[in-house]
């Protein structure tokens, strides 16, 4: 099972909407017998709440399950748990590197989401906590997401 991990600040908005249209994408490709879709936040003002409304407004418009979808911050476990760690900003892999232990087993490959799209002149997906841009970011996690489901699919040969 390759496991995929979204991150970003509070997990209610921008990594929760990752590992819904992620998951979404997924299971659309036949894929959901191999690849399972988390989604945590570097913070933990959230634990256990549903994702903002602006989120599920923006999943919910374009189709997408949010089911099971609850708030939870990072662990050391996660990476080792997980074989990719996909962060939403600069911030958040800076913030990643605290829940390392040291000596810890490391397998996951940490990537920032827009990696996946490096026509983007934009590095980082915007917060749309702060910003309200939810349908901005929603369009940046989908574009990214073919990519990142492409290139595992590619690395591991499925």
């Amino acid at each position: 099972m390759i496991k995929v991990l979204f991150v970003c600040l509070g997990n209610i908005c921008r990594s929760p909407m990752g590992e819904a249209v992620f998951r979404h994408k997924v299971i659309e490709a036949g894929l959901e017998g191999q690849i399972q879709v988390d989604s945590a936040g570097t913070g933990d003002w959230h634990i256990g709440d549903k994702p903002h409304k602006g989120t599920l407004g923006m999943l919910s418009h374009h189709g997408i399950d949010d089911q099971g979808l609850f708030a939870r911050q990072v662990n050391s476990r996660d990476f080792s748990d997980f074989d990719y760690i996909i962060a939403m900003d600069a911030s958040n892999v800076t913030n990643l590197q605290s829940f390392v232990q040291q000596g810890e087993l490391n397998k996951a490959n940490i990537y920032k989401m827009l990696d996946f799209l490096p026509e983007s002149t934009v590095k980082d997906v915007p917060d749309p906590y702060f910003t309200g841009n939810f349908e901005e970011v929603y369009d940046m996690i989908n574009k990214s997401s073919d990519r990142l489901l492409a290139h595992i699919r590619n690395q591991h040969q499925i």
